[in-house]
């Protein structure tokens, strides 16, 4: 699975690698009002799970909260490799010396991650590789022995740093491969890190999880003791009970439609439950309507009605809910009255979750 930018650095930040001050936008306005926080000149990046941003236009600046807003609605309205830009992320613009490459991906041919940095940060490390395979310093890791201050100090040793940046870049190489093994991550990668006049930071940030890691990894909705795990379609779905969970994403493929992930809620949750799993979910950055499935039976539906009006001035993807079971018009009546569509039938409901998800994206 792969992270967004800003998701990786947020993972980044909880580790203690540095990175620069700044927050994802959705709408021009959002972009404007982050820029006027951060007081500074603003870099603006397209969240896109595609590489080379820049090369394609994903990647400007702007030195006032004005034209920040004005990048930010030009953003917006891109696509960039196929993909509809729906984030940007706003950030302080550095003053940069030097960009260094700093990666860990796993060697299968060895079975062992391998470490690579470089002095030539800022492009794909391919094409280092090509052309300077020199100054690529790589070091398999033994994933029983692990990864120890000397050996981040070994890799920094070939960069040519100043004492300064040589403690600051062998700190972040050693708190990269925590990220890398208690993540699970397939790869984890800085690039550029830069040496810059306010310090060290991850410019950018990747990382991929290991899908098949992922009942490990789930972020912050694991920790309430909801089934989660991220897909990559359109259409967000929060049901009650495994298999009407199967059975929602079935029909939404069978209708041409892309769910976005699979969440149970299970039974007997109650208002609480419902909002944080509707944050969850609209959380996630290509999700553009929330399909709201729920059989009740312990499940009371008017429960549910009232987690979703608690959650939904925080979301911004319009809502289908389907309601069959307990107490299920005491929550068709709060949901209508307070403008939300619900359906009885799951086929309708499901037919309008696709409609409303293909117009988002026109």
């Amino acid at each position: 699975m792969n992270l967004y930018e800003y998701q990786g650095k947020e993972i980044f930040a909880r580790y203690g690698i540095p990175v620069p001050r700044g927050e994802v936008a959705s709408s021009p306005e959002e972009a404007r009002r982050i820029a006027e926080k951060l007081g500074t000149s603003v870099v603006l990046k397209a969240q896109v799970l595609a590489g080379g941003r820049g090369k394609a236009g994903g990647v400007k600046f702007a030195s006032s909260p004005g034209e920040a807003e004005s990048v930010a609605k030009e953003l917006l309205s891109m696509k960039l490799k196929g993909f509809k830009v729906e984030k940007v992320l706003v950030e302080q613009k550095l003053s940069i010396r030097r960009e260094i490459y700093a990666g860990i991906t796993v060697d299968r041919a060895e079975g062992k991650p391998i470490f690579m940095v470089s002095g030539e940060g800022g492009v794909d490390i391919e094409e280092v590789a090509e052309r300077s395979p020199e100054k690529i310093f790589t070091r398999y890791i033994d994933p029983f022995v692990g990864f120890y201050p000397y050996m981040a100090r070994e890799l920094a040793s070939g960069l040519g740093l100043d004492s300064e940046s040589f403690k600051k870049v062998s700190d972040v190489l050693l708190k990269l491969y925590r990220v890398f093994s208690e993540k699970d991550a397939q790869l984890a990668e800085i690039n550029p890190l830069v040496i810059a006049d306010e310090g060290v930071f991850a410019a950018d940030a990747k990382i991929v999880i290991d899908e098949d890691a992922l009942f490990r990894q789930d972020f912050e909705v694991k920790t309430r003791g909801l089934p989660y795990v991220e897909l990559d379609g359109s259409i967000g779905c929060i049901v009650n009970g495994a298999g009407l969970a199967m059975s929602t994403m079935d029909t939404l493929k069978h209708l041409g439609g892309e769910p976005a992930n699979f969440l149970d809620i299970g039974g007997g949750a109650g208002s609480d439950v419902m909002r944080e799993a509707l944050l969850k979910v609209a959380a996630h950055p290509k999700v553009r309507v929330i399909f709201i499935n729920i059989l009740g039976g312990i499940t009371r539906c008017d429960e549910i009605a009232r987690g979703i009006l608690a959650a939904r001035q925080g979301i911004s993807p319009p809502l289908v809910v389907r309601f069959r079971g307990t107490n299920e018009e005491e929550g068709i009546a709060l949901l209508r009255d307070a403008g939300i569509e619900v359906e009885r039938d799951m086929i309708a409901a499901a037919k309008l979750a696709i409609e409303k998800s293909k117009e988002a994206a026109r």
